[in-house]
């Protein structure tokens, strides 16, 4: 049995004081406010539940910041995603490993307790199909056992180069499958996680410009009722050249030929109608919102006040993981819409006044429902997965309640996360992931063998 007492606990049911909080075989047993710490209680100043980070691509952490070089023509997410494929063909399994596990580390000290992994490259650098199929994401699977993350591994369908089954680009020979090999890959990809027990395997159609209608449709069956990742509509030029293609849009004709519903997570989603935000939000599906990246990639804004306002539900990713930053995910996605609506304050409500709760909870919940973690929050029966913030650092002086979340999204200076645990187990004590030191020696290895700098 461990026990822990917090000065103040956001719970499922909301805000408490003097909390005492016990866990047995990593799930918390026994909730009580107003209490007194006991013998061998670990106390703690603030406790918030882990949010999941719902959308990554781990290996890119190891070019981030390499993408920022002018080129001779406009640059854009079509540009960047050259210097992406070069990356992408030069690590091996190894290197994947310690760039994985590098991010990870990264996730957990900014308050991530889980990640879905969206994971494409799968072949060797000349496309041979390795030995094991899932060679790859076993890496990614040890990389989060290693770490502590929670891991909802995501292997990706990548059928074609472009709408209609166009044929791969030879820089996208690692991604590239046929649906018997796709179901190969996701059945190795479940027993590569096996060993983790609270590791799940869900299935990823790249994208309507990577999959064939046949495509989707067979990815959705291999997946069974597991999530169902997908990128859909994250840039303008993607949406006009689906209408010349086929004369709809590609959310509206998502909606129209999937069976999208609470399994769903629509990544991006960026440019959408008002019909398709209705459409999306009846769903049940989550959007996976990427603030952080889609401000780099100059993706756009997404219409999160509208899609708020039809009762859609919503998480977050930290997707290239540029930058891994949970707090300014958040409020990166409120600060968006501000610029484009000139107002403040417009993802709370008269119901929820504080943006910092709204933006957490909405967050906590829609990334629990699209990596299936079963719920969100700290409650009897949950996972002990919990968040500590110091109590004595000088922003959350004289707050309380709302208004730690407050400045914890706004004004968090990557000083306020104390601790992080996963399953009762401790990974991070005072803002530092307790593998740090290893694994970025590891990583600083891997990098010079990669061999691309981005000059």
């Amino acid at each position: 049995m461990q026990g822990w007492w917090f000065e103040a606990a956001l719970l499922a049911e909301g805000w408490a004081e003097r909390v005492r909080m016990t866990a047995e075989q990593g799930r918390i047993v026994g909730i009580t406010a107003d209490a007194e710490p006991e013998a061998g209680d670990e106390r703690h100043g603030v406790a918030l539940p882990g949010i999941a980070n719902l959308h990554s691509h781990a290996f890119q952490r190891g070019m981030a910041g390499m993408a920022e070089r002018r080129g001779p023509a406009a640059d854009s997410f079509w540009t960047w995603r050259d210097l992406m494929y070069r990356f992408a063909n030069a690590i091996g399994p190894e290197e994947l490993e310690a760039i994985a596990a590098l991010a990870f580390v990264e996730m957990l000290e900014a308050g991530f307790v889980a990640v879905g992994e969206f994971h494409y490259v799968h072949h060797d650098r000349d496309g041979t199909p390795f030995a094991d199929p899932a060679e790859m994401g076993a890496r990614l699977a040890a990389a989060a056992a290693e770490t502590g993350i929670g891991l909802t591994l995501l292997p990706v369908l990548y059928m074609a180069s472009g709408f209609g089954g166009a044929a791969p680009r030879p820089e996208q020979r690692r991604f590239v499958q046929d649906i018997d090999g796709y179901a190969r890959l996701v059945e190795a990809s479940r027993g590569a996680v096996a060993g983790s027990p609270d590791a799940r395997v869900g299935v990823a159609p790249h994208s309507l410009r990577a999959v064939t209608p046949e495509g989707l449709a067979a990815a959705v069956e291999i997946g069974g009722e597991g999530p169902v990742h997908i990128h859909i509509a994250e840039q303008t030029g993607e949406v006009e050249e689906y209408l010349r293609h086929c004369g709809r849009r590609p959310v509206e004709w998502l909606l129209d030929n999937a069976p999208v519903d609470a399994r769903w997570c629509l990544v991006h989603a960026t440019h959408v109608t008002s019909a398709e935000i209705e459409g999306v939000a009846r769903s049940g599906a989550v959007v996976g919102l990427c603030p952080i990246t889609e401000a780099n990639l100059g993706d756009g804004v997404f219409p999160a006040t509208d899609f708020l306002a039809a009762g859609g539900r919503f998480g977050v990713g930290s997707d290239s993981n540029v930058l891994i930053d949970m707090p300014q995910e958040l409020r990166s996605l409120e600060y968006s819409q501000r610029l484009v609506r000139r107002e403040r304050n417009l993802l709370s409500s008269m119901a929820c006044p504080s943006n910092g709760r709204a933006l957490f909870d909405a967050a906590g919940k829609g990334g629990a429902q699209a990596l299936g973690m079963g719920g969100h929050g700290l409650t009897p029966g949950a996972r002990a997965d919990f968040v500590t913030l110091d109590r004595g650092h000088p922003t959350l002086a004289g707050r309380a309640g709302d208004g730690l979340l407050d400045a914890f999204v706004f004004a968090d200076k990557r000083g306020m996360i104390d601790g992080v645990w996963r399953g009762g187990r401790q990974w991070v004590r005072g803002g530092r992931h307790v593998a740090r030191d290893r694994v970025v020696a590891r990583y600083v290895r891997a990098l010079a063998g990669v061999g691309i700098t981005g000059q």
